[in-house]
């Protein structure tokens, strides 16, 4: 049965920062990543992470937002810095396993305050 636990949501002001951590479980995964989604908008893209290290990033993200994963490459990290109060959205935890079927967190609340 696959997991994936996230935590470190919560509330910040503009220029702060954020760590979310999502554990992951049940399965081998290729690639770990994070998406959100805003009230009234589709969930996009913020970051994902494969099993071989490569990195990619949301544009609006490049630069501030820095994606990793643990040694054994079960719990994805996403550290967010010079926040801004268009980051705030749900934030989900996604996994892919080998197979390319796609997992879903159950979201954790990020509001960046201005």
């Amino acid at each position: 049965q696959v997991q994936l636990v996230e935590s470190g949501g919560g509330l910040v002001q503009a220029g702060g920062s954020l760590r979310l951590s999502c554990a992951a479980s049940g399965r081998i995964f290729t690639t770990l990543g994070w998406y959100r989604q805003a009230p009234a908008k589709q969930r996009e893209l913020v970051a994902d992470i494969t099993r071989v290290g490569r990195t990619n990033y949301a544009d609006s993200v490049k630069g501030r937002f820095t994606i990793s994963t643990n040694n054994a490459k079960n719990t994805v990290y996403l550290q967010m810095n010079s926040m801004k109060p268009e980051d705030t959205a749900v934030y989900y935890c996604n996994a892919q396993d080998i197979g390319w079927a796609s997992y879903w967190g159950q979201g954790t609340q990020v509001t960046v305050s201005s």
